[in-house]
């Protein structure tokens, strides 16, 4: 059996060999939560690959598939989904694969939670089909397969969700401050809990948003709308730029925002400190896109050029200070 997990996940494996594979993990708890965390493991490994990166990523996966032939003599027991993000430390966030997850076993499982840590970016498939992405710093909390009347979530950090269409099951997407419910459509959530605000895009399809304080507080969205919660009031506005949603493919876009708020975005993409001297550069506006594998320091440097100010790092405190 554990020869054939791996083979699953390369997809390596016989059609006819799935069927029985999926039959077993279905009748064998332990085998379900050890596949639940290859899978997620697996999952946190989907993104495009970027140049001169197949080679790294392909040693961090034949470095993953010696830890898991090492598992019984630790006797590691992969559990819930919390344990991809470990993992993820010995992988090249470039060199991706997915695959579904499983749904064919009727027995309750604890809720899975996907993390994805400073500097990484994640996609996955939900049991009913809808396509996720995380950001840095992010993580998604959801069910083996989905249950009863909705089909629940729950986000902290930064998602983009393609919802498979299902109109007798309504998709809900809960924060730390309000709920999403759509039937199926595109949209993507910002609710950092260091931030100072929540906001949700409406891609695609029509979204319903609301308060958890205040559940009659609501608003539609249409295509196009975002709509921004600051201090327990809703905002809706026009998006500025679709370009913004490019982080999914591992770019990250400002258009015109002040530096405070780059600033502020990186150091929750990043887990880094950033200390700036002079009050000034907070209210200097910049437009320009950034790979996300560059890191931060590439990032600052480049912005460094136009605005003029020197850095300074300490990595002791993971701080950087900039200053003119």
């Amino acid at each position: 059996m554990e020869e054939k997990l791996p083979k699953y996940f390369s997809g390596e494996l016989e059609q006819s060999d799935i069927s029985k594979l999926l039959n077993e993990v279905g009748n064998d708890e332990l085998l379900q939560k050890e596949f639940v965390g290859m899978q997620n493991v697996h999952a946190l490994m989907q993104l495009p690959q970027l140049p001169n990166d197949e080679q790294e990523g392909r040693r961090g996966f034949q470095l993953f598939m010696q830890l898991l032939k090492r598992r019984e003599r630790q006797q590691v027991v992969w559990r819930t989904m919390q344990y991809a993000a470990v993992a993820l430390v010995l992988i090249a966030s470039t060199f991706f694969a997915t695959r579904y997850f499983l749904v064919g076993s009727d027995g309750e499982m604890e809720p899975n939670r996907l993390v994805v840590p400073a500097g990484q970016r994640a996609q996955l498939t939900l049991p009913d089909g809808t396509l996720v992405w995380l950001n840095a710093q992010s993580s998604l909390t959801f069910p083996a397969r989905f249950h009863g009347k909705t089909r629940r979530v729950s986000v902290s950090g930064e998602a983009y969700f393609d919802v498979a269409s299902n109109s007798r099951k309504p998709f809900i997407v809960s924060t730390q401050e309000m709920e999403m419910r759509v039937l199926g459509t595109e949209f993507n959530v910002y609710s950092y809990p260091e931030a100072d605000y929540i906001r949700t895009d409406l891609v695609e399809g029509s979204l319903m948003v609301y308060s958890k304080r205040s559940p009659q507080t609501r608003v539609t969205l249409k295509p196009n709308e975002q709509v921004v919660m600051r201090e327990g009031k809703m905002y809706v506005r026009k998006i500025n730029s679709p370009d913004y949603f490019l982080w999914k493919d591992g770019i990250y876009s400002f258009e015109n925002e002040r530096l405070i708020d780059i600033i502020e975005k990186l150091q929750l993409y990043y887990d880094v400190k950033i200390i700036v001297k002079d009050p000034e550069i907070f209210n200097v506006r910049y437009t320009g896109k950034f790979r996300q594998r560059d890191g931060i320091d590439e990032i600052l440097r480049i912005i460094q050029k136009i605005q003029k100010f020197t850095i300074e790092k300490e990595r002791k405190t993971n701080t950087i200070t900039l200053k003119r």
